[in-house]
């Protein structure tokens, strides 16, 4: 894989910061919660954050969650299954999502 392609693949990793309660509350313990694509790695998501949001990475956890499945009178359906990723930050670093401070 060149370069070039690499660079765009991290640029596409991060899909959007996930902003619920939980991760409002971890994020006074330097973690940040994103939406990441399905098929991302620890290391490409590490990559992403210190490429898009220059901040430095010491860890990256990453879960799979199951889409929840819905029902509309008769018919069922299924929500696609998505990956979020834990960022802990580096001491001194923090990001700022909601434009508070």
């Amino acid at each position: 894989m060149s370069k070039q392609a690499l660079t765009e693949r991290i640029s596409t990793i991060l899909v959007e910061p996930h902003i619920k309660e939980k991760s409002m509350l971890l994020m006074s313990k330097n973690q940040v919660a994103f939406k990441v694509r399905v098929d991302a790695t620890k290391p490409e998501v590490k990559a992403a954050v210190e490429l898009m949001l220059d901040k430095k990475v010491e860890s990256v956890n990453i879960l799979n969650v199951k889409g929840k499945t819905k029902r509309a009178g008769a018919h069922f359906g299924k929500r696609k299954d998505w990956k979020k990723a834990y960022v802990t930050l580096a001491d001194g670093q923090e990001v700022d999502f909601l434009g508070l401070e």
